[in-house]
């Protein structure tokens, strides 16, 4: 087989939502951009646009106008207008309105597959981004001045050049591994399963996410009147869940939420296509090696407990963006530049993983202490305003410093200096 040779200012590894929206974000920009993607070019065979359907945080859904892509997404999405959080067999509950907050909504719900095809639809008309699917990398070389990566295509296997390796190809980068990169891993025991319910009252623009001890039950308002279901449940137990005929699941469902949710929604009498997510936590030692940069789940994969793990991929992604189109250096793979990077971005990302950690944990121990923060800790944020606004901006992406695009400003887009 012959080896074709190409040279870039970036490649990135991965062409999922994260990768594709760092990419986007560069679109118009002076740097000559290579994505490889493992699968098909067709959005229906890359595994992060599924069925899912993703809680778009109120900064996140700023993020998609700047990409150029909401006006594609708003016919999908539906508006989080009202959140509903509760613990199974208790009492207390923290009811959150966006508009006791001054705002419209605290983001949307739109399915993983309608943000994949906005992204590649867009990609396809962008000049300095060269998509190259499906490419499997096989090797990677980081040096002084460049990094050499190669992999194999169906037409012949690539050599490509770059100032910087951008890692976005999932918790099992294959980057991450290449280098070595120390990685904790952390099983949860639980997998999510995913599918389309249709509640008997209209949804409102309402959520809802009880949590049990083996795991959170989350229903999103969806379009069409449906809602999205997120049950988790033990590691072994999704297999009756995914093969339960409807009726019965949906008993079971109709049992299990609570009892706002059946005031608020009523009965479930219809449910969709079941898919199932183990749940982990990935979390590198660090986000940055020598001219490799991670983001997105190879950077950060988390418990969807509080739906923030795609919102903070998506910060990552843009803020990256920022970092290199705003650099005052020709030299975007230097030390100095991804370290400026990492440092803007770690507190967000240690403060959103260590949220999603500790709720996963917390809910899941069955102590009389952990039962009792759990409960006092609900009673706590429905009582005092202040707690229960600082928890709700939080969720809608207001972490420390925001990326540009998610204050709904554009980015300084022009030749590197």
């Amino acid at each position: 087989m012959s080896q074709q040779q190409h040279k870039f200012d970036l490649i990135i590894v991965g062409g999922g939502l994260a990768g594709a929206s760092l990419a986007l974000a560069l679109a118009g920009s002076k740097f000559s951009v290579a994505m490889l993607e493992a699968v098909a070019p067709q959005a229906s065979d890359q595994p992060s646009y599924d069925d899912r359907t993703l809680a778009l945080a109120w900064t996140s859904c700023r993020i998609m106008q700047g990409l150029g892509i909401w006006d594609d997404l708003q016919a999908s999405a539906t508006a989080i207008e009202e959140i509903y959080v509760s613990e199974l067999g208790k009492p207390a509950q923290v009811q959150l309105a966006a508009a006791d907050l001054g705002f419209e909504n605290f983001g949307a719900v739109i399915e993983a597959r309608a943000i994949g095809n906005s992204l590649l639809k867009r990609l396809q008309a962008v000049d300095n981004v060269i998509r190259f699917c499906p490419a499997k990398l096989t090797a990677i070389k980081p040096d002084k001045d460049q990094v050499v990566i190669q992999c194999e295509t169906e037409t012949g296997n690539l050599e490509l050049s770059a100032s910087l390796v951008v890692a976005a190809d999932g918790a099992r980068s294959s980057v991450r591994e290449m280098l070595s990169i120390p990685t904790r891993i952390y099983d949860y025991q639980q997998t999510a399963v995913i599918a389309n319910v249709s509640p008997e009252k209209d949804h409102q623009q309402r959520a809802f996410e009880q949590f049990t001890a083996t795991g959170p039950l989350a229903i999103l308002p969806h379009v069409g009147g449906r809602c999205g279901m997120v049950w988790t449940v033990p590691k072994g137990e999704e297999s009756a869940l995914l093969e339960l005929p409807d009726q019965q699941l949906l008993d079971l469902l109709n049992q299990r939420v609570g009892h706002k949710t059946r005031e608020l929604l009523g009965r479930f009498s219809k449910v969709g296509r079941r898919t199932a997510y183990p749940l982990y936590l990935v979390q590198p030692q660090s986000n940055i090696s020598q001219r490799v940069v991670l983001i997105g789940n190879a950077a950060h994969a988390i418990h969807p407990n509080s739906a923030q793990g795609f919102n903070l991929a998506l910060r990552d992604a843009v803020a990256l963006a920022e970092v290199l189109v705003e650099a005052e250096t020709a030299d975007i793979g230097s030390a100095g530049l991804l370290q400026a990077f990492d440092q803007w971005r770690k507190p967000d990302q240690q403060q959103t993983i260590s949220y999603s950690d500790g709720l996963a944990r917390l809910f899941a121990n069955p102590g009389w202490l952990a039962g009792l923060l759990c409960s006092g800790g609900m009673a706590l944020h429905q009582l005092f305003p202040p707690l229960k606004r600082r928890l709700a901006l939080s969720a809608m992406g207001f972490r420390g410093r925001l990326p540009k695009l998610a204050r709904g400003q554009k980015l300084s887009i022009g030749k590197p200096k």
